[in-house]
């Protein structure tokens, strides 16, 4: 089971999404504004983007407690769900959600136990979609049957939209394009991969400009259907 995965971004013209990098500067809520139309049972982001949720500093170390590799959900009833790629458990969330929606994290059964007690105590769900790598295609059904997600919204960072795109996972592409120009190196990008994967193409065969819709200020939200042919392997380490 895979629920429609739609990739939602804001980037300049030249495909950065760095808006402090950008000029002239703002872009406003733009990006929120088209996210609450988009209306997802469930978002999705890589690691470092969900660092930038995190409040807390570390969980203990250690815990006496063993902890089954299998699914636990501390809240079902949520409108909608922030799903958060984390496979090695490196984020202290110090929260239990992301604007009032119950954070969902993803991991790889090579996580420790002291960090599943950490996330117990702060009930932080969690899920595994893997031993050692995330199977990108295994979290889309895992949230699909746990969650009844049928519309997730992928939200980046550039990492791991490029792990959905490469694996044939996603649906629909909307872009806010904003007008400014970053314009220089090292800057994260919509779509990126890690060296090793830099020669891997995704198996995008069409893209179909759905709709066209100026926003405030200049803006364009571009808004695509994608249609994929054969995929490469739909694993990502992600942090």
């Amino acid at each position: 089971m895979k629920p429609d995965v739609i990739c939602l971004m804001a980037s300049s013209v030249d495909g950065r999404t760095l808006p402090s990098r950008w000029r002239p500067k703002g872009s406003g809520d733009l990006f929120e504004q088209v996210h609450d139309q988009l209306g997802g049972d469930a978002w999705l982001i890589g690691r470092v983007t969900g660092q930038e949720f995190a409040k807390g500093t570390a969980y203990p170390a250690t815990t006496t407690e063993r902890f089954p590799r299998e699914t636990w959900i501390a809240r079902r009833d949520a409108k909608a769900y922030g799903i958060v790629l984390d496979a090695h458990g490196k984020i202290c969330w110090g929260r239990s959600d992301i604007g009032g929606d119950p954070i969902v994290v993803v991991l790889t059964q090579a996580v420790s136990d002291a960090h599943l007690a950490g996330l117990r105590g702060e009930g932080v769900s969690y899920i595994f979609a893997g031993e050692r790598q995330l199977d990108l295609a295994v979290v889309l059904d895992i949230v699909a049957r746990e969650l009844g997600v049928k519309r997730l919204l992928l939200e980046g960072g550039g990492g791991a939209n490029g792990a959905f795109l490469r694996a044939g996972l996603v649906d629909e592409f909307n872009l806010v394009l904003c007008p400014a120009v970053d314009g220089a190196k090292g800057a994260p990008s919509v779509f990126d991969s890690t060296d090793r994967e830099a020669g891997e193409r995704a198996p995008i065969t069409a893209m179909t400009l759905e709709s066209s819709t100026a926003l405030a200020g200049g803006a364009l939200w571009l808004r695509y259907k994608i249609t994929n042919g054969s995929a490469v392997p739909a694993q990502a380490s992600h942090g």
